[in-house]
C-alpha cells in the first residue's frame, strides 16, 4: 500500500529513480524546474524508523514505522500499514492504515481503514470509519467548539452520519 502511495507521486516509468535523484530526469531546460513533480511536499519515514519524542512537520507525511511520542501538524498524515503510533495526534486530517494507541484530535477529516486499529479518542470534523476497522474509545465528531463549554450534546449533532440510527446500548440513563 506504501508503495502504492508514493507511486502516484511519480511518473510510473521512473518511480524508484525520481524519488532517489529528482534531477535525473529533467523536465524542461530550466534548471530550477526539473524538481517540479516532487513539489507536493510529502514526507515519508519508512518501516525501519523508530522515533521517540514529540514530531512535528509542516505539509503531508506518510508514517510506515514506529513512534512512542506525540504527532503535531498543520499538515496530513497517513499512518502506513506496517505503522504503530504510541501517542496522541493533532493535525489537519489523518488517515490509518495501521495501529494507534493514544488520541486523535483533526480539524478536519480523520478515516480508519480497512486493518485499522485505534485505542483512542477522536475529535474531528468528519470521520469515516471502514468495515473492518478497531475503534476502542468514544468520538466527537462534527464543528470544532468555540468556547469551553463542557457539555456536549453528542448525540444531538447532525454532522454523524445515518448509522446513528442504530447506535446501541449507549443510551442506558435515558438522558439527564
Amino acid at each position: 500500500m506504501l508503495k502504492q502511495i508514493i507511486n502516484q507521486e511519480n511518473d510510473p516509468g521512473n518511480a524508484g529513480d525520481a524519488a532517489k535523484n529528482p534531477e535525473s530526469k529533467p523536465q524542461s531546460s530550466s534548471p530550477g524546474t526539473s524538481a517540479a513533480p516532487m513539489s507536493s511536499n510529502k514526507n515519508i519515514l519508512s518501516s525501519d524508523v523508530e522515533i521517540k519524542g514529540t514530531l512535528r512537520f509542516a505539509n503531508d507525511l506518510i508514517i510506515d514505522g514506529r513512534i512512542e511520542g506525540e504527532v503535531n501538524s498543520e499538515g496530513d498524515l497517513t499512518v502506513g500499514e506496517n505503522a504503530h503510533i504510541l501517542g496522541n495526534i493533532n493535525t489537519r486530517s489523518v488517515t490509518v492504515f495501521g495501529k494507534v494507541q493514544g488520541n486523535i484530535t483533526v480539524t478536519d477529516r480523520c478515516e480508519l481503514k480497512q486493518n485499522a486499529a485505534l485505542q483512542g479518542d477522536i475529535a474531528a470534523g468528519k470521520l469515516a470509519i471502514e468495515e473492518g476497522a478497531s475503534f476502542i474509545g468514544a468520538s466527537r465528531v462534527g464543528s470544532p467548539m468555540s468556547g469551553g463549554g463542557s457539555s456536549i450534546p453528542a448525540k444531538a449533532t447532525s454532522a454523524a452520519p445515518s448509522k446513528d440510527s442504530g447506535s446501541g446500548g449507549d443510551d442506558k440513563g435515558g438522558g439527564s
